[in-house]
């Protein structure tokens, strides 16, 4: 008796403890502006892998990039430190040594492993050159969506929000292009500095049928996920993120995608400053 006793007691400390799914996000949204300027100081590496593998398991095109960061208030600027490619053509695998390179004047495989680099790795709206979209965590993407609290648990030993969201109503093609909502999700919430520690996103709505139809165009399996990192207080960064999922276009192009990013070697920018006197009198 005593044992329910305590275990219904414990239950209700929790429960008292937990703040409401608006609160949550509330203080979430202001730690992720509050946080904009302090992670400026800082400046990282940045590993990408991306990959195009075609229906039979054969890799297409393949592409390695190391990049140095450094945050900016918004968006990040970033320097190529390092790069290989490669492209299949019949039994020969041909490389290169430059991003956007091109072997002939269409290259699908080509343009589609740069577009894809470029907007999900290097959006200048979001935080870390991240999609701004695909993890709807600051104020103005949370208007765009409901969220639920799911439970409370433990990951990599902090204690953690478990967070379900959605997009506030089920876009059509029309909507999508108007607000962007277009992800559904898990979002696992640091509760006691109300940052995201890990969050995983599925694509909220489906191509058409008409669409698929017309186009010869499906994709399947698109998601994300990213980890964070704490380096200081109220400073965190992402130190993984990735997915995979598979395009079909054309009615007779298929490739499935890949894309690995990991951040490394975090320190603080060194900040240089001289001060010049004047004699008096000049």
């Amino acid at each position: 008796m005593k044992l329910l006793a305590a275990a219904v007691l414990s239950a209700a400390c929790l429960c008292a403890q937990t703040p409401d799914i608006g609160e949550i996000m509330r203080r979430v949204a202001l730690n992720q502006a509050k946080s904009q300027e302090l992670r400026t100081s800082y400046q990282y590496r940045q590993k990408q892998v991306l990959r195009l593998v075609r229906a039979n398991g054969k890799i297409a095109r393949e592409e390695h990039r190391e990049y140095s960061i450094r945050p900016k208030f918004r968006g990040i600027d970033r320097t190529l430190a390092a790069f290989d490619g490669k492209y299949q053509a019949g039994s020969q695998s041909i490389g290169y040594s430059q991003p956007g390179y091109k072997y002939r004047d269409m290259d699908i495989d080509g343009e589609l492993l740069n577009s894809m680099a470029n907007d999900m790795l290097n959006d200048h709206r979001g935080r870390d050159g991240i999609a701004v979209n695909l993890f709807p965590l600051t104020y103005h993407q949370q208007l765009k969506y409901n969220f639920q609290f799911l439970d409370r648990q433990t990951f990599r030993g902090r204690d953690v929000y478990c967070v379900h969201f959605e997009p506030k109503k089920k876009p059509g093609l029309d909507d999508l292009d108007d607000n962007g909502a277009a992800w559904a999700g898990e979002a696992l919430i640091d509760a006691e500095e109300y940052q995201p520690v890990n969050v995983r996103t599925d694509l909220a709505w489906k191509a058409p049928l008409w669409l698929k139809t017309l186009l010869g165009t499906n994709i399947r399996g698109l998601g994300f996920n990213v980890t964070y990192q704490k380096f200081a207080d109220g400073v965190w960064f992402p130190v993984s993120y990735g997915g995979e999922f598979e395009i079909r276009a054309v009615f007779f192009y298929r490739r499935t995608v890949t894309i690995a990013m990991t951040n490394s070697e975090f320190k603080r920018a060194e900040v240089t400053s001289s001060v010049t006197y004047e004699a008096d009198g000049k």
